[in-house]
């Protein structure tokens, strides 16, 4: 039984919502929902196979969930710099990533907050997440998961054309 559902005693479980977002331009370029049991880690290389269609990635800003060697390489491969934070006892060794390493010697090096200043880590995700659910709300009003999504991602979708009025 998840934690949440015990505490609270909750029978449904809940939508976990992935975007990835335009930094520049606040838009939502690509998004994934799942449901509560999917790690956000295993959704990074879907998510950027669907936003490099649409735009032009040259790095990926992420928080620790994302944190693993699979991301790490694929985003080197794909030649995208990948800025993600990484666990607080992480080690140097290489072990098949070096660009995880990499990331590992530069936090430790600076302090957590002037690595996000270094690469203006701020959290776009967070804020289009919190402008997404004052406008349109927390809920969904669907039942079935397939109805769910489809509402999740209109909802997406206004928020993209209310980002597009408003810059213009």
């Amino acid at each position: 039984m998840v934690w949440i559902r015990k505490v609270w005693k909750v029978k449904k479980g809940y939508l976990k919502i992935h975007f990835a977002v335009n930094t520049k331009t606040k838009q939502i370029v690509s998004m994934h929902v799942t449901s509560e049991k999917v790690h956000d880690g295993k959704v990074l290389k879907r998510l950027v196979k669907s936003a490099v269609k649409s735009v032009r990635v040259r790095r990926v800003l992420a928080d620790g969930a994302y944190d693993s060697r699979e991301n790490f390489n694929f985003l080197s491969q794909s030649g995208i710099k990948p800025v993600i934070r990484v666990r607080g006892n992480a080690v140097a060794r290489s072990r098949g990533c070096p660009s995880r390493r990499d990331a590992v010697l530069e936090q430790k090096s600076l302090r957590s907050r002037a690595w996000g200043r270094v690469h203006r880590f701020r959290w776009v995700v967070e804020g289009v997440f919190s402008v997404v659910k004052r406008v349109f709300g927390e809920y969904v009003l669907a039942r079935k998961f397939v109805n769910m999504v489809k509402e999740v991602v209109m909802k997406a979708y206004l928020y993209n054309i209310f980002v597009a009025l408003t810059s213009s």
